[in-house]
Parts: structure tokens; sequence; C-alpha cells
């Protein structure tokens, strides 16, 4: 059976939720493998919307083992609160394994990633100050504390002793209150209460799982354009949502990934700051926001929309291993007149097809566009490509020539049945 990623191809935001769900259905184990709880996945389950943050998407499957792998940063608070939210809803039959090797996010983490944006102002990453960044950094610098330091007080006190003092010193540098070691072993112990039954070592897991030949699916948090690596760098998230980074985050050998399926908007979004070749700011932007209710699924805050991006697209299929795609939202484009694709960009005089460096060349890139015929049927009830409006086909058409990427599976609405599936994701061709 294949292991298959699931890869947001643009800034985040895709869809990833509503793919996700409909092919965790078919999976035996859904892996969450980085970020944290600043990015969500809605999804419509019964005819209900959830949002999950940290929570795999398996969660309303009791057969599906749901793991958060260590490359995640977990906010206890957070996913106490979430579980909470879930079993309120009914959710309670439910498999979650929490890697003993992730990140634990500390109430200073917040603290500290709202001065650092507030310091930098006018330049400021647009972050959702949910902490992630500053849990990464101490990830990073060997100052953070791990969700299996909670199954061994002695340790995790030591732990604390040592990584406290030199917390309190940044807090104190930006002027914000310190912590005491009493309340955050206390805070610790509360959350060890609650949380210790789901850590174990998910990489032995995951690693079982592949023995026995279950099939798995990875999902990440944002896209490939807010990769620290590969994305529009300083505006970017502080992990990696690339599916090359599936090994590193999860415990697993490179060999074992099989599949990955790169999820696409009809169109583009983008949440925060940084450069966005394709944005649009008119009446058709917001005729796209409203439709597609483009509004983050955390933090509420209006999206930034644009024309699809086919340079964007082929940067992620480069750099990710993009095996097909599926194309979400389609039906939002419904009703326009003329629709646009960017097929490559301007810079300086010169027609390029890549993704600049430099954040500065990356603002001046003018987009190349094409221009589409669009279509007024509601295509919210079709089954299949060919129920498809002429003018949406065509549309569909060139995405796939420009990228030489098929398209397995087609989005016409938000709920599982208003999807079309062209191709198996989890077969290999």
């Amino acid at each position: 059976m294949p292991r298959l990623v699931i890869e947001g191809t643009q800034w985040g935001d895709e869809g990833k939720g509503k793919i996700t769900d409909f092919l965790a259905q078919t999976a035996d184990v859904v892996v969450r493998f980085q970020g944290g709880n600043n990015a969500g996945h809605t999804i419509n389950f019964n005819h209900e919307k959830y949002a999950l943050k940290l929570v795999p998407s398996g969660i309303f499957n009791p057969r599906i083992k749901n793991v958060i792998a260590n490359g995640v940063v977990v906010n206890p608070k957070a996913l106490i609160e979430e579980l909470e939210g879930l079993e309120s809803r009914g959710i309670t039959e439910y498999q979650l394994f929490i890697s003993n090797r992730a990140q634990i996010l500390m109430p200073y983490h917040i603290d500290l990633d709202a001065a650092n944006e507030a310091v930098l102002g006018k330049s400021n990453i647009g972050t959702t100050k949910k902490g992630i960044g500053p849990c990464y950094m101490d990830k990073a610098s060997r100052n953070g504390l791990r969700m299996g330091d909670l199954l061994n007080l002695d340790y995790l006190k030591e732990r604390l002793e040592t990584v406290l003092p030199i917390k309190n010193l940044e807090l104190k540098s930006y002027g914000l209150k310190e912590y005491s070691f009493d309340e955050l072993f206390e805070l610790l112990i509360s959350w060890k209460n609650k949380l210790e039954k789901h850590i174990i070592d998910t990489s032995i897991l995951i690693n079982e799982e592949i023995e026995k030949d279950k099939k798995i699916l990875f999902e990440g948090a944002q896209g490939v354009m807010l990769c620290v690596e590969h994305g529009t760098y300083p505006y970017v998230t502080s992990s990696s949502p690339l599916a090359c980074s599936v090994p590193l985050n999860t415990g697993i050998a490179p060999k074992y990934i099989d599949n990955v399926l790169g999820i696409t908007k009809a169109y583009t979004t983008r949440v925060g700051e940084g450069p966005f070749a394709t944005e649009i700011n008119d009446d058709i932007a917001s005729y796209i926001r409203e439709k597609g209710h483009e509004y983050g699924t955390v933090t509420k805050r209006p999206r930034r929309i644009g024309w699809l991006d086919l340079v964007v697209l082929n940067h992620a299929k480069r750099t990710s291993g993009i095996t097909s795609i599926s194309l979400m939202l389609l039906d939002v484009l419904g009703g326009l007149n003329k629709i646009k694709i960017c097929t490559k960009y301007q810079l300086n005089g010169k027609e390029i097809d890549y993704i600049p460096s430099n954040l500065l060349d990356y603002q001046n890139c003018i987009p190349v566009y094409e221009e589409f015929d669009g279509w007024k049927e509601d295509i919210t009830s079709c089954k299949t490509f060919d129920e498809l409006p002429i003018n949406c086909q065509k549309y569909l058409n060139r995405i796939m020539e420009v990228t030489r990427l098929p398209i397995s599976i087609i989005s016409v609405g938000p709920d599982r049945e208003q999807t079309i599936v062209m191709k198996d994701v989890w077969k290999n061709d």
C-alpha cells in the first residue's frame, strides 16, 4: 500500500482539510507532520463544520490511528481545548498518538512571538502570534521541552530549571512578565495528567504500520510558498511543509513516500505579509473572497486574492515531488466572465519561469497571463469531468499542459460528495 503526502502548493489555505478528510476515510493512519496550531483545516462532516488546528483529520473515524508526529510543535492547552471541543460535539471515540519527541509550545513562546512582531514594526512577518516561531527557535537552539519530558517529572523539572532562566532573560529584555518555576511546573503537570495516555514513540508506531502494509496519509500545515527553505523568505513559517520533510518529521525512511498530492486552489490566496505576484484588489477579488469564504480558519483575517499562478505550482512540483494535483474550489470561479492564469513572470524585461530567491526581485515580478472565457453554469452537482462546462474543461486542461501533472481530484463544493475523482491517488502508475 502506498504512503501519500497531502501537500499545499501555494501559501496554505488551499483546501487540504477537505481532501485529507475525503482521503482519510480510506486510510488506516493519518499523520500530522509539521507546524502548530497557527493554521487550521476546515472540515465538513455530517453537515457540520469543524476547524481542526492540531488534531489530524482522521479523528472522526474511530478506526483510524491519528498521529501528531515529532515535527509538530504542540501547544498542550490548545490541543486539550480542541479535544474537549470535539468531545462536546459527540466525537468521543478516536485514536490519538502524540510523539514523545514533539516540542512543547509554552506560554512564553506566545509572549515572545507578539514582542518580536512589535519590534519588527512595518517589517513584521504577519505571524498569527501563536508562538510557533519562538518554539521552533528553542528546538533549534536546544532550549526546548518535549512531550516525552512530561512522562518523567524528575527530568521535566531538570529541563525547566535549565531553560527557564534563559527565557526569562529574553522576556525581561522586551519588558515582559517573567515566569516563576512553580507556575510553569504546575501547568506542565496539569497537561501531563490530561495527555500522557496519548504520548508514545510515534516513529515506532508509523514504521510498524508500514510493515503491516497499511495506508498512511501524511498531512502538513501551510503550503510550499511558506516553507522556511523554499518559500518567500522571510515571509514564511518556521518549518517545512514539503513532502521531502516528512521522513525527518515523522521518523521514517525517505523510500517510504510513494505519492505526493498537490492541493491547489483554482485561484490563489495568501494571509499575512510578503510578495504575491498575481494579487488582485478589485471587484473580482471581492467576489472570489465572499463566494469562497476566504477568511482565515484560525485568525478570521480576510485572505488576499489572486489569479492561479502556475509558476508557483511548478515551483512546488520541483521542490516537493508532486505526482498529481487536487484542484479545489473550482466552483468559486463560476459566474466570472473572464478568468486568468499566470504562466510566467517578467523581471527586468525578461521572461522567467521560476521564483526568485531575492525578495526584492520577486516583488518586481510582473505576471504574464493567459485569459480564458468563464462559465455561468452551476458545477456543484457535477460527478465527472465530462459533465463540467466546456470552458471549465479548457481551463483545467491548460493547467495540466503547463504543469505536466495530471489532475486526480476536482472539488466542486465543500462537502465530500462534491468531489470528482479522476484517478486513484493511492495507486502508483
